[in-house]
């Protein structure tokens, strides 16, 4: 994987393990998920409406242009979420399940 950012400084911060589309990589402690994505991959994630990547745009949580996904199914906004220990993102949107309606 290659990154879009390169940490200049604050490079003494604790380290905080997570795994990106299941690339176990290393955030530090106090980043927002978008700058541990970007500091270790080119894009945040792919547009679900398929005008390609995105790697987010009002850097606020206004502009929706940086959700991504836990293993679990839940979404996050990458430029407001702080990294925590063990945190599993998925960078492409997974496919909806529907229940059964029987």
């Amino acid at each position: 994987m290659s990154q879009r950012f390169v940490r200049l400084a604050e490079t003494a911060r604790e380290r905080v393990p997570i795994v990106i589309d299941g690339h176990a990589v290393d955030a530090l402690a106090g980043d927002t998920l978008m700058v541990a994505l970007l500091n270790n991959v080119r894009h945040l994630r792919e547009s679900e409406f398929g005008d390609g990547k995105r790697a987010g745009f009002c850097l606020m949580g206004a502009c929706q242009d940086c959700w991504v996904w836990t293993a679990s199914g839940e979404r996050l906004r990458a430029c407001t979420t702080v990294v925590e220990a063990g945190l599993h993102i998925i960078t492409k949107q997974p496919e909806a399940t529907w229940p059964k309606l029987a």
